[in-house]
């Protein structure tokens, strides 16, 4: 089985990673380890190049962390593990990556952050997005928000 496993940095994630390892059985399954770096756009001079962003590299830099160290421990458990960190709206790069045309994922793997009202209509819910758009199967790891 190959699941896609989409991480942010937020304390969900960690619940993701151990729901996986909790779930899946290592020698039958491949997993591979998105983060996606959503910039903010801002107006640039034509000559400069979209991508480039001093803060960018910041990001790309703690992106590439993060997906390491939640493979360090999917390794560990015995799982055989790839990472890659995109740019772009995670809900698309997420579908878009688990597609067939691209890693041909059986299951998105990815955290609710359990937002609710003006912030879930503000701040939209990836997992919701992928869940609709998605080419294979979805789970949506939840945890329980105090407050």
């Amino acid at each position: 089985m190959k699941i896609l496993l989409a991480i942010d940095d937020s304390q969900f994630s960690e619940a993701v990673v151990q729901a996986l390892i909790a779930q899946f059985d290592p020698a039958r399954t491949e997993v591979r380890v998105i983060h996606v770096i959503e910039p903010i756009s801002v107006s640039a001079p034509p000559q400069m190049d979209p991508q480039y962003f001093p803060e960018l590299r910041e990001q790309v830099k703690g992106a590439q962390e993060l997906v390491e160290r939640a493979a360090h421990k999917l390794r560990e458990a015995g799982f055989k593990v790839s990472t890659t960190v995109e740019k772009g709206d995670a809900r698309s790069v997420i579908v878009d990556q688990a597609a067939p045309a691209a890693w041909n994922a059986d299951l998105i793997v990815l955290g609710s952050h359990g937002r609710k009202g003006l912030k879930r209509f503000l701040l939209g819910s990836v997992s919701e997005a992928v869940a609709h758009h998605a080419s294979c199967s979805v789970e949506i790891v939840k945890i329980p928000v105090a407050g």
